[in-house]
């Protein structure tokens, strides 16, 4: 495809209703992480607000459309190589190899039609009403898995009617599961599409997010995933495993296991562990080291451990409040996780995974393995900061220990 072709794609994309536009696998010129472009009512004038991701701040500029047309034909090939654009009815998937070549790709969403609003809101001055309605600034969130359109695997799950619409008792969970995939967009990047990537979730109880997982990266963007859920429970086990079978799901599979023991795989691309009570989160992060695994997104539960073996002088005064002391112990916890991770070459974030409002236990962990990674865990500085304050505190967490153990092997071995 030739550039004024794709243009004139993108001009398409921008006319059909689009619900978001996606620029990601960064070439590595500038700090750019990766931008999003959606349609935005500004009063009575229809723009596309770009997003740009840079560092750890976001910048917006509003776009007309032939504007957002050729600031994403810019960016394409320069900045990024991927764009995935989302319309109500269809998703348009670009690639722009590093020798410059465009491929394209359109794929129909299953069952799903565009809006039945008549003529363009980007070409016409009189917007309609259902596309003031959806864009006005009190409109419903531009999700990932987006409102009005049927997801079977959310209509068995109860979270969505056959119709579309999100049922309000689970609404907190539909947002859950939106949030979760926009982790997962942002690390898109590390995954591999020229071969199948693994992913292990860890825990996966009922399997929302494992379904939600398998469902964007394969279905809506194309990845070659295989995706693996282990949890305890035989029952959760054998319905999560009918589900998958009835929706042709051939490369999601469940097993019933522990996750200490756990020895199906040998390689691992991306490992996900969300609320494994206590120490269970430090035998997954343990194994995903082990494995190598590009990423690791884990939400923890339930940390006792440190609870039970603090002790601070300086720190006493505000040790001896029960709640605080296990507040502390929590958050310590999962501080000493990420750095202990950025010691075995991991750039970690501790990120809000859903308001504090709907539960507690809201933080989740991304650590994404470092490329060219030099050195070795004793030597790093994260490791030396991580074993003074365990010194101070008086710790010895689980993830340490295994990692630990896991050192002492590769010497012996």
């Amino acid at each position: 495809m030739e550039r004024a072709e794709l243009r004139e794609l993108l001009l398409t994309c921008l006319d059909g209703k689009p619900m978001q536009m996606i620029l990601s696998g960064r070439t590595d010129q500038g700090n750019y992480l990766k931008v999003r472009i959606h349609p935005v009512l500004l009063g009575d004038l229809f723009r596309f607000q770009a997003e740009e991701f840079r560092g750890k701040q976001v910048f917006h500029r509003n776009l007309e459309r032939e504007e957002a047309a050729d600031y994403v034909l810019g960016m394409l090939g320069n900045t990024f190589r991927q764009l995935q654009a989302e319309m109500a009815d269809r998703a348009v998937s670009v690639l722009v190899s590093k020798k410059g070549k465009i491929t394209a790709k359109v794929k129909q969403r299953p069952g799903a039609a565009a809006p039945n609003v008549k003529g363009t809101p980007a070409q016409s001055p009189d917007l309609t009403e259902a596309w003031r309605n959806a864009l006005s600034h009190d409109r419903k969130k531009n999700y990932i898995l987006a409102e009005g359109i049927p997801v079977p695997f959310l209509i068995d799950l109860g979270v969505m009617t056959p119709e579309g619409k999100v049922v309000r008792a689970r609404y907190d969970k539909f947002r859950q599961i939106n949030r979760f995939l926009e982790f997962i967009e942002d690390v898109l990047p590390r995954l591999d599409k020229t071969r199948e990537s693994v992913i292990l979730d860890f825990g996966c109880g009922k399997s929302y997010l494992t379904f939600a997982m398998y469902y964007y990266l394969r279905e809506l963007r194309g990845y070659p995933v295989r995706i693996i859920g282990l949890d305890l429970k035989d029952d959760v086990i054998a319905k999560c495993s009918g589900l998958a079978r009835r929706y042709g799901y051939d490369k999601l599979s469940f097993f019933t296991g522990d996750i200490a023991s756990y020895e199906g795989v040998e390689q691992v691309d991306m490992v996900v562990t969300l609320h494994a009570c206590d120490t269970a989160t430090d035998f997954a992060l343990e194994k995903a080291v082990r494995w190598g695994a590009k990423v690791i997104l884990s939400v923890p539960c339930c940390q006792h451990e440190l609870n039970g073996q603090m002790e601070n002088e300086l720190l006493a005064p505000v040790f001896q409040y029960g709640i605080i002391r296990e507040r502390m112990a929590a958050l310590f916890t999962d501080a000493l996780r990420a750095k202990l991770l950025e010691a075995e070459g991991y750039q970690v974030q501790i990120l809000e995974f859903i308001d504090m409002e709907h539960t507690p236990k809201n933080l989740l962990i991304r650590a994404v393995k470092k490329r060219n990674r030099k050195g070795g865990t004793e030597h790093s500085q994260a490791g030396d900061a991580t074993e003074r304050l365990m010194k101070e505190l008086h710790v010895e967490p689980t993830l340490w220990r295994l990692l630990k153990a896991k050192a002492t092997e590769a010497e012996e071995a």
